[in-house]
This record gives structure tokens, sequence and C-alpha cells, in this order.
């Protein structure tokens, strides 16, 4: 018999066994594999980062209007043309911004707080006429703090609304401040004489709230511009909790320092009621922590997602799978009166 030659160019035709095209299919579920958790972990380490981001760009709104506010709480210049003490019953070379509501003849009263909070949510936030009928529960509550300031408002310290009568002062959403008109002893040439002055006050409500168009809280402001509304200013803010640095109440001294701090509720116990002013006047400094959740959910497991609180306790394991951090601003009032 004969036998058939295979030529050295067939050989190369011939295809791969099954064991060969086996192991090159393994070897390619493995890189694709490899490449596939490369891609995940990648994506899930850039979803991390960007909520992260996300959430240090909203608490860093929400410290920044805070602390803006805060700094200008009490906020009542000298006037130049003003008459000093020449009237007790006069606010010196003041505007009579705290307590002398008589002179007003605006729509909105002033109040006698420069500054004021409360444990828990004010119960009348929205409604009150003034910060001086603001009310609290009156017991210590974990739900978030509420802060409400006072101040002389003008086209530098807010943001100005521009009018047919030129820029006026705003409150924290953005709504012109009526115009208050009083009747002050003022210096005309070498005498004195009563002249009409007019001036802007700014009374901003701080709270946070339920934003149900998104299913999460917000940071709120409640102003007292003509038509304001309560509005949500910084969204994914779950928590306020505020505590006050306060002097002695003995100190008369305009350099003073600060002796402890102090929950709202033990601010206003030092006075003779839940509304004296006398207490707040006080207050030097004010710590805020404002607890800023992610807008979605990027950690794999619920464990991942436990955090310190304002308190700085660890909290319970949350029943979504959000990261959550709490951050601090302490805020010095310039403006404060002993």
């Amino acid at each position: 018999m004969t036998g058939h030659r295979i030529s050295q160019g067939c050989r190369h035709m011939k295809g791969f066994s099954l064991i060969e095209l086996m192991v090159s299919l393994t070897i390619g579920l493995l890189l694709a594999t490899a490449a596939f958790s490369a891609y995940l972990g990648a994506s899930a380490a850039s979803k991390m980062s960007d909520a992260q981001i996300r959430m240090n760009e909203d608490a860093q709104a929400a410290l920044v209007i805070l602390s803006q506010q805060l700094k200008m709480a009490g906020n009542n210049p000298d006037r130049a043309d003003r008459i000093d003490n020449a009237d007790p019953a006069f606010s010196s070379r003041h505007n009579p911004v705290y307590g002398d509501t008589s002179f007003a003849t605006g729509t909105y009263t002033t109040s006698e707080f420069s500054v004021r909070g409360c444990d828990g949510r004010f119960s009348n936030i929205a409604t009150a006429a003034s910060l001086d009928q603001l009310t609290c529960a009156g017991s210590v509550t974990s739900l978030p703090d509420s802060i409400a300031v006072s101040y002389e408002a003008d086209s530098f310290n807010t943001i100005p609304t521009t009018q047919a009568t030129g820029k006026l002062p705003t409150d924290c959403v953005g709504k012109k401040l009526s115009l208050i008109t009083a009747a002050l002893p003022t210096v005309v040439g070498a005498g004195t004489a009563s002249a009409t002055v007019t001036y802007f006050i700014a009374e901003n409500r701080f709270y946070i709230a339920a934003s149900h168009a998104l299913a999460s809280s917000s940071l709120y402001c409640k102003g007292n511009g003509e038509g304001s509304t309560p509005q949500a200013l910084v969204n994914n803010v779950e928590d306020m909790q505020i505590s006050y640095g306060a002097v002695s109440m003995a100190t008369t001294s305009t350099v003073a320092t600060v002796a402890g701090y102090l929950s709202a509720g033990e601010i206003a116990a030092l006075g003779s009621s839940s509304n004296d002013p006398l207490p707040w006047e006080k207050v030097l400094a004010v710590r805020v922590c404002v607890l800023v959740r992610s807008e979605g959910q990027v950690v794999s497991e619920q464990a991942s997602a436990r955090y310190l609180n304002c308190e700085g306790s660890l909290a319970a394991i949350p029943a979504d799978r959000r990261l959550r951090q709490a951050y601090f601003a302490t805020v010095l009032l310039r403006n404060r009166r002993l």
C-alpha cells in the first residue's frame, strides 16, 4: 500500500484542538472578568468621589450662608448726624433697631433680639411677626435646631433687588424689605432737631425641613421681605445642631471671653422669662454643625454607611446606603452687645 503524504502547507491549515480552544476561552474569560471588575471598581470609586464632592459643596454652601448671617446679627452702625444720648428713649447714635418699636411706622416691627435659637424648630417659625414672638416647645429635643437673626440691612450687606426707586436690600430668599420710617433727633447746623430717617431691618429664620419634591431634607429660610415665603436654600441637609458660646451674665465689659457653650434652651433658662432677650445679648460665638447626606445610594452595604453625628457619636446603621458626614463651623458675633 502506498501511504498518503500530507504536505507542509496542509499541516499549517489544521485547526485548534478542543483542549486548546477551552484553554483559550478560559484565559479570555478571565481577562474579561478582570477588566469588568476593574471597570466596576473604578466606576464605584468615581461614584463615591462624586458623592463626597457634592456633599462637601452642599455643606460649604450651608455653612457659608449661616456664617454670613450670624456675622451680620446685631448690625446697627453709628450715624454721624445723630445725637449721642440726647434722650434715653432714643437709641443714641443708632437707628432704633432694638426695642424702640414705637418709632417704627413700617409694615414690619423690629426686634429686641439680634440672635435667637431653639432646641428643635420654633413652633411658629413661619408665622411669628418678629423674633420677639418666636416660641419653642420648651423641652430638649433631638430634632434639628433652628436659629433666627436680626440686623440693619442695606444694599451692601444683602443681595439687592433692583426696583424703580433704586436698589433695595432683601431678606434671605431675595424678597425686598419694607422701609421703616422713624423720627429721631439729629444734628442740624449748630443745633439739633427731629428729623425723619429711614432704614431696613432683616429678620431671617433658618431651620431644617423635609423637601417633598426631592424626598430629602433641606436647609430652609423664612425671611421678612414683602411676600416672603419659606424656601429651601441647600438640599440634602438632614440635621443642624447649634450651641452658643456665652459670657457670664454679670459681664458688662466690652472685652470678654466665652465662659462655655450652651444649648438654646440653656441660654433661654438664664433669663427672667423664656422671652427675655438679655441672655442672648451675652452670646459671643455660635458653633454650628450640619449633617449632610449624599444624593444617591453609593455604598455597597448598609454597614459601610455608618457615620459620626453632630455630637461625635457613632450613629445607628442607616436604612439606606447613602453617605453622611457632619461639618462644623464656629462664628464670632462681631456685632454682639453686652
